[in-house]
């Protein structure tokens, strides 16, 4: 074989085709994200994995870059130059002390409050988005948004040199805000909530042209999370965890995990085995969570009241798939409140060094739920996945928190704080055990 026929066949498209989930009907690979000729569903990526059989192995993807364009073949991009910014390849932390504490054996945290460029999971599916936008044709790219995707969609533009216009509800915190308008781009702020924004962005993207990523370029946009279960497979040395734990909003990084798990299946590059996969909601915006406990086959929209802005969609696009692969793979979906959302925060950060925002909270709440309850086995190897970092939810936990101890520049005044943190530690102590 010629070098120039091997390079067209490395070159070549390994994706083919918009799929509709529900009825099977195929569009072309255009900005579309619901089967508009038949049934209204949902438009997915279809892949030949033939051809990524052929092309990928284990070392091929070990000898790419440290992001997630290692697995470029399973990614919805024709280009050889995507938007790389470093996203990707967080660390997986074995999380002993925090083990210890639940009483699991295998607990692991994979780290997204440290992704590149913006700090949250949302930089993997924005790089592919973009990626794809510019392979389209568009200038300006877009969001609706509770916080992260605007910070990410804002950054990923200003690298790439696109125009950005973003749409937030009114009422975000301050930090996400700010990290958003760092990257100048123009910001909306919508009074109402996240599912108004986005019912007001499905109007503006058929009438201006841009790149939503979360709408007309929807399917390739969520193809982004599939690499939050690549990276985990990989790190944990090309096998499957026994269980995962994952935030809900939409539902929609939920089923891309669950979909890296099995495309990494089909090409042989891990072992099948079951998977079980449980999701975490805050009980001010619990859709899904109501559904699988009430054994409903469909999410009834909730009006979201809840400091776990992030996750706050009431009418959640991708629910009742979530609800479906919980109930397969016998997982479980569950609901703490605010204050438990609270308490995980401090939890995490406390027992392992990880500051995460609110729906990490949520996330680490429901662990701890989940293992009270008897539907976690200690003998599990457990995989809880933090999107965000802490630091962009910072309000959540003032007033929930220590102060410091505010003192003058001489050594008896030092030591009489140090042992009043030592009575006050004492005092703690007792209150537990009583």
């Amino acid at each position: 074989m010629t070098q120039s026929l091997e390079q067209a066949i490395a070159a070549k498209p390994t994706f083919s085709a918009l799929k509709c989930r529900e009825c099977g009907e195929t569009y072309d690979l255009g900005a579309k994200h619901v089967c508009e000729d038949v049934c209204f569903g949902p438009l997915e990526v279809a892949y030949d994995y033939d051809e990524i059989r052929r092309r990928v192995t284990r070392s091929s993807i070990q000898a790419g870059p440290l992001s997630i364009w290692r697995y470029k073949d399973f990614l919805p991009v024709s280009t050889d130059n995507p938007i790389d910014v470093g996203t990707g390849m967080t660390p997986l932390v074995r999380a002993n002390r925090l083990a210890r504490q639940l009483g699991l054996k295998e607990l692991y945290i994979k780290n997204d409050a440290v992704n590149m460029p913006t700090l949250s999971f949302k930089d993997r599916v924005v790089s592919v988005a973009l990626t794809r936008a510019r392979e389209l044709g568009f200038t300006t790219v877009s969001c609706a948004s509770t916080g992260n995707l605007a910070n990410s969609t804002a950054a990923i533009a200003a690298h790439a040199g696109l125009d950005c216009c973003v749409f937030i509800p009114a009422d975000l915190e301050a930090g996400k805000v700010l990290g958003t308008l760092i990257y100048n781009p123009t910001v909306m702020a919508v009074q109402g909530n996240y599912d108004q924004v986005n019912r007001l962005c499905s109007e503006v993207a058929n009438t201006q042209g841009w790149g939503f990523v979360n709408i007309n370029l929807r399917p390739y946009y969520s193809e982004g999370s599939k690499t939050l279960g690549y990276e985990v497979a990989e790190q944990l040395g090309w096998r499957l965890p026994d269980h995962i734990v994952a935030p809900l909003a939409s539902g929609s990084l939920f089923t891309k995990i669950y979909k890296g798990f099995q495309e990494f299946v089909k090409v042989g590059l891990v072992d099948d085995k079951p998977v079980r996969f449980s999701g975490a909601q805050a009980e001010g915006c619990s859709p899904i969570a109501q559904a699988f406990k009430e054994g409903r086959d469909f999410v009834t929209p909730v009006k979201p009241n809840t400091i776990a802005k992030s996750i706050a969609i009431g009418n959640p696009a991708d629910g009742i798939y979530a609800l479906d692969i919980a109930r397969k793979t016998n997982g479980n979906i569950e609901s703490v409140t605010d204050a438990e959302v609270i308490e995980g925060m401090k939890l995490l950060a406390e027992t392992e060094g990880i500051f995460t925002e609110t729906a990490g909270g949520t996330t680490i709440a429901v662990l701890k739920k989940l293992v009270e309850a008897g539907k976690i086995d200690p003998d599990e190897s457990t995989v809880v996945y933090i999107t965000g970092n802490g630091l962009k939810t910072q309000e959540a936990v003032q007033g929930y928190i220590g102060e410091p101890f505010t003192i003058e520049p001489k050594l008896d005044s030092f030591e009489r704080a140090l042992e009043r943190s030592r009575t006050l530690d004492r005092l703690e102590w007792q209150q537990v055990l009583v």
